[in-house]
C-alpha cells in the first residue's frame, strides 16, 4: 500500500504549528512533532530539512492563510484591522507563533518583507489619491494599523472582546481618515 505523503506532510505541519506556537523554535522538539503527527521523525527531515526550515514552512503557510483570509485593503484600513483582529481571535496560536518568530528571529524573512512592501505601496497610492490620510508616512501607518489590530493579543490581561475590536476599528478610522484641510484664515476647517 502506497503512503500518502501529502497527508503525512499536512499532519506534520499541523503538529509543528502547535509545537512552535507553544514552545518557539528553540523549545520545540522534533520528536514531539513526529509523535503528534504519527509520522517518522526521519520523514520530517526528508520533507522539510531541519527544525528551522520546518518553522519557516509553518510560518509561511500561516502568512499565506492569513493573506487569503484577510486580504489587505489600503482604502479601508479600519475593516482590515477588524478582520485581522477577528482572524487572531479565531486562532490565538497565530499571535503566539508571530511572537516567537519576533523573539527568536527578529529579521523579516523575504516573504514577510515582500508582503510588507506590497501593502506599503498600496497604502502610499491610497494616500496620494486622498483616500487615506497622508499626515504620516505610509510605513508608519501600516505599522500602527497592524500593532493596533494585534494589541489585545500581545499586551492585554483579558481575552479580546467585541468592545476591544470596536476600539481597534475606531482607532484605525481616526488614524486613516483623511483630515480636512483649513479653507481660510478664520481657522474653520
Amino acid at each position: 500500500m502506497a503512503r500518502d505523503s501529502s497527508a503525512t506532510k499536512a499532519r506534520i505541519l499541523a503538529a509543528a504549528f502547535d509545537e512552535f506556537a507553544e514552545y518557539g523554535i528553540a523549545g520545540a522538539r522534533v520528536d514531539r512533532i513526529a509523535d503528534t503527527a504519527g509520522a517518522n521523525k526521519r520523514m520530517i527531515y526528508v520533507y522539510y530539512g531541519n527544525k528551522e526550515q520546518l518553522f519557516d514552512q509553518v510560518l509561511q503557510e500561516a502568512m499565506e492563510q492569513g493573506a487569503e483570509s484577510v486580504p489587505f485593503d489600503a482604502e479601508n484600513l479600519p475593516a482590515y484591522a477588524g478582520a485581522v483582529f477577528d482572524h487572531l481571535t479565531a486562532d490565538p496560536r497565530l499571535m503566539r507563533l508571530v511572537m516567537w518568530k519576533r523573539l527568536e528571529r527578529p529579521t523579516a524573512t523575504a516573504p514577510e518583507a515582500e508582503a510588507y512592501a506590497r501593502k506599503n505601496t498600496a497604502l502610499k497610492e491610497a494616500q496620494q489619491t486622498g483616500r487615506v490620510d497622508a499626515t504620516h508616512d505610509a510605513s508608519d501607518v501600516l505599522t500602527l494599523v497592524v500593532a493596533l489590530a494585534q494589541a489585545w493579543f500581545t499586551t492585554a490581561t483579558e481575552p479580546p472582546t467585541p468592545a476591544h475590536r470596536a476600539a481597534v476599528v475606531d482607532a484605525v478610522t481616526r488614524l486613516a481618515e483623511p483630515r480636512r484641510r483649513a479653507t481660510g484664515g478664520d481657522g474653520a476647517r
